[in-house]
């Protein structure tokens, strides 16, 4: 009688990065932790900004999504879970649904206690931060979640540079200390700060972050962590 061969994990499309797969895996039992859905939302964008800007095209982008999924199903631990429930709230828009189908299976696997909450928010005021002629737009996006009042508002701020080429995206947690200095730095004349039509912004910035806008898709490396997040939160902007 042969013995039985150990298994060697999910069939995966890339097993090259297996490892990183399995770091991924080994992160994410910190994240029930996490203290809200914005936490959430912000460390699984910066794992997928990690594979987009190494990933050498779109279909290797894809491809280690899917296989990143197989591995969180696999896992099947309260961090593979919520994991797997942020990538299917915020996540790019052709995982999301296998993303969720892998965090349904897991049913029996304690649930992150902001789960409910993931993705759930509501677009508020849109400004127009411009510092110089040279400085490009800084565009600053707040929002909320629903049903939870202030709390948990942030706001995204993308820089665009010319061409509308994102030179900046960044989630900004404290919204007003953001917007005080922004204030402080137009009372001293050293910028302009006036409100901005939602619409038009969300145009600009879902160009600008699929790459579509005339700057083409060359991105500086600083602006990955934030991407995935920064995509789902223009997309909830009029304008579309």
């Amino acid at each position: 009688m042969s013995a039985t061969r150990p298994s060697a994990g999910p069939e995966l499309m890339l097993p090259g990065l297996r490892e990183v797969y399995a770091a991924y895996v080994r992160e994410a039992d910190a994240l029930p932790s996490l203290p809200g859905p914005l936490e959430a939302e912000v460390w699984t964008s910066a794992r997928l900004g990690s594979l987009e800007a190494a990933a050498p095209h779109v279909q290797g982008r894809r491809a280690a999504l899917g296989d990143l999924i197989t591995s969180l199903r696999a896992a099947a631990t309260p961090g593979a879970r919520a994991f797997l429930r942020v990538l299917a709230a915020i996540g790019p828009a052709e995982a999301r649904k296998a993303a969720g189908r892998a965090a349904d299976a897991l049913g029996d696997v304690p649930a992150a206690a902001w789960e409910g909450a993931l993705g759930r928010v509501v677009p508020g005021q849109v400004w127009l931060i411009q510092e110089g002629p040279l400085d490009g737009d800084r565009l600053v996006c707040e929002f909320r979640y629903a049903d939870a009042g202030t709390a948990g508002m942030h706001a995204l701020a993308v820089r665009l540079s010319h061409g509308d080429v994102p030179a900046e995206v960044v989630i900004v947690g404290d919204v007003p200390a953001l917007m005080g200095a922004a204030r402080q730095a137009m009372q001293a004349e050293l910028c302009v700060v006036q409100p901005y039509d939602p619409a038009a912004v969300g145009r600009r910035l879902r160009a600008a972050l699929d790459g579509t806008a005339p700057g083409g898709t060359d991105l500086p490396e600083e602006c990955y962590p934030a991407l995935a997040l920064a995509r789902h939160r223009a997309a909830l902007l009029p304008g579309g």
